[in-house]
């Protein structure tokens, strides 16, 4: 037995009347308000409107749902369809019990943001660099949604922080009681890599996507060795889980794009509107455009083709001058 551990919860679901209030919905959901908040704060930060990224999740999550789901059920089809799964075909829709693949998510989930960025007139890849921190924290959060289930722990250990899990769980041993806690390792990995992209994208101004490669090159990095040390069912090629070949993958993609963005120059759109002037400090009207403002004031006051008004001495703007005592000559350049 090890000395310490860390025990997991009782239940992962509990009743608000015939209302079942599930953990695992709860992580996520708790980690994409978090993810927006931070995306909300960069993106003002960066010039943007406020709003979009709010507007831009609602593109997000429900594709980024579907492509998670999607992703589990494909590499892990074995586990609803065939005459030895151990679910139900159909339960391959009932996501709150967990399954959620991150490579499937974040790849629908960009398709989402897309199609709004398009609707909006915004740089995908600014979007991109944006939330890629608060991802990293959903990310983090959303692990934790594991550990209520008492899903996708690692192999054996008696280090004091081994996690113990409950007999007859799919992937126990039998005889031991505590495991490698992944969701914990993966949750500290996510956390630790959000702040390096806010402050890579900080020191060395990074833009064109090359903060969300940094991302993906640093999940990926630290999901090749945390997903080595789990023991639940997975497809395996020459020795590696499919996950393991995916980060690899994923990673010299990512590190490529990060090369390749490196040389990009161009200005990327955030749809920033210049705020409307002060009164009496340049403001225009909204329905005379400046330029046809410019143009009023050379015709005159009285329409185009007036005679310049009469500056002779009797004139009433004679007079006025007259009457009002001069400015000196540093008055006058600071009014220019």
């Amino acid at each position: 037995m090890p000395l310490a551990s860390i025990p997991s919860p009782s239940q992962g679901v509990w009743y608000l009347g015939v209302v079942p209030i599930r953990a695992y919905a709860l992580c996520i959901v708790l980690g994409v308000v978090v993810a927006v908040i931070i995306g909300e704060r960069r993106w003002r930060a960066r010039g943007g409107a406020p709003g979009t990224i709010v507007d831009l999740a609602v593109w997000a999550v429900p594709f980024g749902l579907v492509g998670g789901r999607l992703y589990h059920v494909i590499t892990d089809w074995q586990l609803y369809f065939g005459p030895e799964a151990p679910n139900r075909p159909i339960d391959a829709l009932f996501i709150w019990n967990g399954g959620l693949g991150i490579w499937g998510a974040v790849a629908l989930g960009a398709l989402g943001v897309w199609f709004g960025c398009r609707s909006r007139g915004l740089s995908l890849s600014a979007v991109a660099d944006t939330v890629a921190p608060g991802i990293a924290v959903a990310q983090a959060i959303g692990r934790w949604g594991n550990y209520f289930n008492q899903e996708l722990f690692g192999s054996p250990t008696d280090l004091p922080w081994g996690l113990e899990i409950d007999p007859g769980r799919p992937g126990t041993v039998p005889g031991v009681s505590t495991y490698h806690p992944t969701f914990l390792y993966e949750s500290i990995w996510d956390l630790g890599l959000a702040l390096i992209l806010i402050w890579a994208g900080r020191k060395f101004v990074l833009r064109h996507g090359r903060v969300f490669a940094l991302y993906v090159a640093g999940y990926t990095l630290g999901r090749f060795w945390i997903e080595g040390l789990r023991i639940d069912t997975a497809h395996h090629i020459l020795g590696l889980r499919l996950n393991q070949w995916t980060s690899i993958i994923l990673f010299v993609a990512a590190l490529a794009y990060f090369w390749y963005a490196g040389r990009k120059t161009g200005e990327e759109s955030v749809g920033a509107t210049p705020e409307p002037a002060l009164d009496g400090e340049g403001a225009v009207d909204p329905a005379h455009p400046s330029d046809q403002a410019d143009e009023a004031e050379k015709d005159g006051p009285d329409g185009p083709g007036d005679e310049e008004p009469d500056d002779g001495p009797d004139s009433p703007a004679a007079s006025l001058e007259e009457s009002t005592p001069h400015a000196g000559s540093e008055g006058k350049k600071e009014k220019r």
